[in-house]
């Protein structure tokens, strides 16, 4: 199987396009099996966090797959904390690692800007995170579910630029989200995106499907096979210039996510056209409360 095709982050370091997402479905659940089955079917990225509460698991999936550790990019992020709760942001991390049985993350993420907004520490939370990037506890640091406010602010003081901000990102949050990613994009900022595959997932019947199906029909005359609808999707966040968190419990649909690389790209015209039918429906499914929803 081909390596998968990877972006060079702000720091240097080079993230795979496609990451392996240990929440939603997998919430506070045993990971290990599906961690396993991603890794030998291909997958080297995975993304976790503290607020899952199944990092022991992703660990333990990481170690039961053999793969060598300088062949995965692991992602996890620091709980949110309580209001008012002072955070120590070396000690969580350490306790992840020692959880993930990690001498290292290779990618540490703010999950949530509030409650820190509203207290006015994200500065402070980023400086800390900028000290255990200096200390090699992560190779990269950056942020999740920000808003163009909540980067600002990071970025006034700053002396690491994050390299990544998580958020949803699909066609029915994309009009809110558009800001977003390009201001990231200005200060080289990559934007990885999760719940990609909410139209199809979650929100069956909307505006983009008929678009979807149109577009999709195209492209598997184009390449002379199969494309699923969830892949016309990966393939429009990509050319938005992010990357892909997503989650499964079946080996076909991970083939078929790692499949979406031999997928003709969409045309200008098929994205405009995504993006004015996702522009009619707006449909947040995680972090409403953030975002003012």
């Amino acid at each position: 199987m081909a390596p998968p095709k990877t972006v060079t982050l702000n720091d240097g370091h080079v993230v795979p396009w496609l990451g392996f997402g240990t929440g939603t479905a997998l919430y506070k659940a045993d990971a290990e099996e599906l961690v396993r089955l991603a890794i030998e079917t291909g997958i080297t990225h995975l993304d976790g966090a503290q607020v899952y509460e199944n990092e022991e698991s992703l660990g333990a999936g990481i170690k039961a797959s053999g793969k060598p550790r300088s062949e995965l990019f692991v992602t996890t992020k620091l709980r949110p904390a309580s209001e008012g709760q002072v955070i120590n942001v070396k000690a969580l991390l350490k306790e992840s690692l020692t959880k993930l049985g990690l001498d290292y993350v290779d990618l540490f993420l703010i999950h949530s800007p509030s409650p820190a907004n509203k207290e006015g520490k994200l500065q402070d939370l980023w400086k800390q995170l900028e000290e255990v990037k200096a200390e090699g506890l992560a190779k990269s640091i950056g942020v999740s579910n920000f808003r163009v406010e909540d980067l600002q602010t990071v970025l006034e003081t700053a002396k690491v630029i994050p390299a990544v901000n998580q958020i949803e990102l699909h066609p029915y949050v994309w009009k809110a989200a558009q800001p977003i990613v390009d201001l990231g994009k200005k200060h080289g900022i990559l934007t990885a995106s999760y719940g990609g595959q909410t139209p199809v997932a979650r929100v069956p019947g909307g505006p983009i499907d008929p678009v979807l199906s149109t577009v999709r029909e195209r492209l598997e005359k184009t390449r002379g096979a199969p494309v699923s609808a969830g892949q016309v999707l990966s393939k429009w966040i990509l050319q938005k210039g992010a990357i892909v968190i997503t989650t499964t419990s079946k080996q076909s649909r991970i083939e078929e996510f790692l499949d979406t690389e031999k997928v003709p790209d969409l045309t200008e015209e098929e994205i405009q056209s995504i993006d004015e039918a996702g522009s009619k429906l707006h449909k947040r499914i995680f972090m409403r409360a953030v975002f003012g929803e």
